[in-house]
């Protein structure tokens, strides 16, 4: 299966190939602030999956921290993608690739949300265990 998307002026092309890792919502705050909403819909993907095709001229990167290299589109400030380098994953913005049908299957940061979900998805603390989190589960 292969995505293609585009940034919000169309002047970068990126290409997400076979399956996420994982889909789900971030409800931090480094991630509310990024995305400019209340909770922030994620897709990981190994990097291998994800490749910019065209404008890589104009992609540029912010580093708030070494655990995150957001990336975004020089001309029109569209969001792209994070890349996580200590998880070995890359977090594409399901919006950036609208043919992937989104399927969330977890909250990560919930105990940070501000916009409640009541969606029966598994609700964790942080992160899970295997990506250095808690694991702790939240109540709905």
């Amino acid at each position: 299966m292969k995505h293609v998307g585009h940034c919000f002026c169309g002047a970068v092309t990126i290409e997400v190939t076979g399956e996420p890792a994982a889909m789900g919502y971030c409800h931090c705050r480094s991630c509310r602030s990024w995305s400019g909403g209340p909770v922030n819909a994620f897709s990981l993907w190994k990097p291998q999956a994800v490749r910019i095709t065209e404008g890589a001229q104009n992609v540029e990167t912010f580093a708030k921290t070494p655990l995150s290299q957001r990336k975004y589109c020089r001309k029109c400030g569209g969001h792209l993608m994070t890349n996580h380098p200590p998880l070995d994953l890359i977090d594409v913005f399901t919006a950036t690739v609208p043919t992937l049908a989104f399927a969330p299957g977890v909250h990560v940061n919930y105990s940070e949300t501000v916009l409640p979900m009541r969606d029966g998805l598994p609700k964790l603390k942080d992160f899970p265990a295997e990506f250095g989190g808690s694991g702790e589960m939240m109540q709905e």
